[in-house]
């Protein structure tokens, strides 16, 4: 039987622990951290999402980044204006436009926080990676993080009025770090890097969105340096029936295990919870799949899961091995953050 403990103190982190980027602003959520292990501590790099605190004076103030300068202004809209439809707390959308939003509310960037039990973290008090370029100029989401021979690689979504892009950061210490530009393009997410080359290619898996036809599935892409990708194919599809029947992404970056590739990933169900469940994968062919979660290996049921920003939310991010066992961080409803944490031979043994 699957032996998987949420943390007693679950949610580990919240908006409420995270001070603002700014005066202006208030922090909104602390969610969907990436993780690694450096020197003896575990780092989350965690996606904070903030907005500005005075919006009741029948205007709503959207941060925006100039993406020529670098800096932070402010778009102020009237909500009386009936060119936009306010009725979404998160985004604002045109009502004659066929775009899914024009801006979002709030504004993310990725903040870390460092804990030598993994459970209890200090929250640095600036941004770590803030948005600053026109792909980035709706903020920057959901960072994952692998380690490569040293060199930690931090994948991020990148929000603006050109749609969604994967970016690509490296550092080596988590206290600089470079940016490497973006990897996909437009609408692609949930994207991790493997940790090893695998017979002299890196692999990544993402999650490409059609604006046509098709759920949105997980891919696998093969590359020889990390920023151009290529020999793009699908890995694993949506099932009808099940609990990853409307979408499905991936989560953790893959670990090896004697097994295979052990990869953590979220699905969505037809009333739209997201849940957890893991695929094995060939160690020297990742695009096999050997096995997959029949059911979820954790899905929203406590009360902190349920309710929140976006509610009935299980969406893990982030995974190091402590005491025998992978600690998993998950992000919590759109707003904080969780710690499950179980044996990898338990996870195995869910797979046959």
């Amino acid at each position: 039987m699957m032996n998987i403990k949420r943390c007693k103190f679950n949610p580990i982190v919240t908006c409420k622990d995270v001070v603002p980027s700014s005066r202006d602003f208030e922090v909104i959520g602390a969610f969907n951290p990436g993780a690694a292990l450096y020197k003896g501590e575990i780092v989350l790099a965690m996606r904070v999402a903030e907005r500005f605190k005075d919006n009741n004076d029948g205007h709503i103030k959207i941060p925006v980044i100039d993406g020529q300068s670098a800096a932070l202004k402010t778009v102020d809209l009237d909500k009386e204006d009936d060119r936009y439809d306010f009725s979404d707390s998160r985004v604002i959308k045109e009502k004659d436009s066929c775009c899914d939003f024009v801006y979002l509310t709030s504004m993310s960037h990725v903040r870390l926080a460092r804990s030598t039990d993994g459970v209890n973290f200090k929250i640095e008090d600036k941004p770590f990676i803030f948005p600053e370029n026109r792909y980035e100029s709706f903020g920057i989401e959901d960072p994952r993080i692998t380690e490569i021979d040293g060199s930690y690689f931090i994948t991020y979504s990148s929000v603006s009025q050109y749609g969604i892009v994967t970016s690509l950061a490296v550092t080596s210490d988590f206290k600089d770090y470079k940016k490497l530009g973006n990897i996909f393009e437009t609408e692609n997410k949930d994207v991790v890097i493997f940790p090893e080359k695998i017979n002299g290619r890196y692999f990544a898996l993402n999650r490409p969105v059609s604006k046509s036809t098709g759920d949105p599935v997980i891919w696998i892409s093969e590359s020889y340096d990390l920023l151009h990708w290529g020999n793009h194919r699908i890995l694993a599809c949506t099932r009808k029936g099940h609990w990853d029947s409307e979408k499905i992404g991936a989560g953790i970056p893959p670990v090896k295990t004697d097994r295979g590739w052990l990869e953590l990933y979220h699905g969505v169900d037809d009333q739209g919870h997201y849940s957890m469940g893991a695929l094995l994968l060939d160690v020297n062919c990742p695009s096999r799949i050997i096995a997959r979660s029949e059911k979820p290996l954790l899905d929203p049921r406590m009360d902190y899961e349920t309710g929140g920003f976006f509610s009935n939310v299980v969406f893990p991010c982030g995974a190091v091995k402590k005491h025998e066992k992978l600690y998993i961080y998950y992000g919590i409803s759109d707003n904080s953050i969780g710690l499950a944490a179980a044996a990898l031979e338990d996870i195995l043994s869910t797979l046959g």
